[in-house]
């Protein structure tokens, strides 16, 4: 592989680097004290307008079809603006859920009439959207979700919960997973739904994260309205939907060789200032550290980039984004750890010289594991669909859901 632009990625780096240069003053910078995390409604706003600026300027939806509203580029391209955007320090998009997750859903399996009220908005973040997969007794096994659609009229009237939806707290839209035929199989039973976060009987409770922010939340759905026109995929044709976004969501968290948390260079340049005062004895693990970090980190980024390589070129996501996930954690675990541990005693302390990003970062890593799959679960995809190992005993995978769901209670009570 050859790890240098090419000429006419470098002229593209050139034109992105311009474009971020004379729209500095209309972005946010983290080194503004501001963090992406749309902590407040002034945050928000702020990020929101970044999202728009930089979608003005191209550099939003970079490979996406121009028939929904992208640029028509390649993936190397895009690739090329997250590393400028975090040259420049900007934050995270603040729909970057509706656009690595949401937005291919839609796409996918969604009709023009929503492809077209939906994708412009979206990507210059006029809507902020959200995915509703995950419940309190459904983490993990996701096709055992209990919050249900039930057939009304020309609609459908959803109740339940979910758990851990990131961005709820500022979303307009999420994609939402439900049961609608409990009398099939668990995975056979799932209608997918695009709903409006601020329809009567939708309620978001923030969940207080140990890092101080709030971007994790539980909704409540009481009674919710749907129209069936804002279904995606046939009714019970849920869980091959739900597919479409695990996948694309395993390339957007760490499967795409994108650094997560703070990146490997920070941590250089943090070990430049910092290790000068270490004893001689602490230098020589700080280093061997440093390189176990930095030989994680590029190793993961460059097979993203080979991965990339294979979807431009027409494939689509697969279970190895299961196994770029899993590094891109493992990764984010050595680089937050050797930044907290570089910080010494100042990292009992926020604002340091450094600011608290290390801190935070690694307070927030047990929440990005469990994101886009737990490591356990992802192992179990890598080993059954990449090795071609035997699958591990699901006794209710061929039951009625509601017969499965009631043993599991009767179990739980004894």
């Amino acid at each position: 592989m050859d790890f240098e632009d090419t000429p006419e990625e470098a002229a593209y780096r050139a034109e992105v680097r311009s474009l971020l240069e004379e729209h500095a003053a209309e972005l946010v910078h983290m080194d503004s004290g501001e963090e992406g995390t749309a902590g407040s409604r002034t945050e928000e706003l702020a990020l929101r307008r970044t999202q728009r600026v930089l979608a003005e300027a191209g550099l939003v939806g970079v490979a996406w079809d121009t028939a929904h509203g992208g640029r028509g580029g390649t993936l190397a391209q895009q690739s090329i603006v997250h590393q400028e955007l975090a040259r420049a320090r900007v934050p995270a998009l603040i729909n970057h859920i509706g656009l690595g997750m949401c937005a291919p859903t839609v796409i996918a399996h969604g009709s023009q009439q929503q492809r077209d009220r939906y994708l412009p908005r979206l990507l210059r973040a006029e809507d902020v959207w959200c995915q509703l997969f995950s419940e309190p007794a459904s983490g993990s096994d996701l096709a055992a979700l209990r919050t249900t659609a039930v057939r009304e009229g020309d609609g459908w009237v959803v109740n339940g919960q979910k758990v851990w939806t990131t961005l709820a707290h500022v979303a307009d839209f999420g994609i939402l997973l439900t049961r609608t035929d409990p009398a099939r199989p668990k995975h056979a039973g799932l209608t997918m739904f695009v709903v409006d976060m601020h329809a009567p009987g939708v309620e978001v409770r923030p969940l207080k994260q140990m890092g101080g922010q709030s971007g994790f939340n539980e909704v409540f759905f009481t009674d919710v309205h749907i129209p069936d026109s804002e279904r995606l995929g046939e009714p019970g044709e849920g869980w091959r939907v739900a597919l479409t976004t695990l996948l694309n969501e395993r390339v957007a968290v760490g499967g795409g060789g994108t650094d997560l948390g703070s990146s490997v260079e920070s941590l250089a340049q943090l070990a430049a200032e910092r290790m000068p005062a270490l004893g001689h004895d602490r230098q020589v693990l700080a280093r061997q550290a440093l390189g176990r970090a930095v030989v994680a980190a590029l190793a993961n980024r460059y097979t993203g980039y080979r991965r990339y390589t294979a979807i431009s070129q027409g494939g689509l996501p697969g279970p190895e984004a299961s196994a770029g996930k899993l590094a891109g954690t493992a990764s984010a675990k050595l680089i937050a750890d050797l930044g907290v541990r570089l910080l010494g005693d100042d990292a009992l302390y926020m604002g340091t010289p450094d600011g608290d990003r290390w801190q935070r970062t690694m307070a927030g890593l047990p929440g990005l594991a469990i994101a886009g799959g737990t490591d356990e679960v992802l192992r179990n995809i890598v080993g059954e669909r990449v090795l071609g190992l035997p699958p591990e005993p699901r006794e209710d995978k061929h039951r009625p859901f509601s017969e499965a769901a009631a043993t599991r209670q009767t179990g739980a009570m004894a």
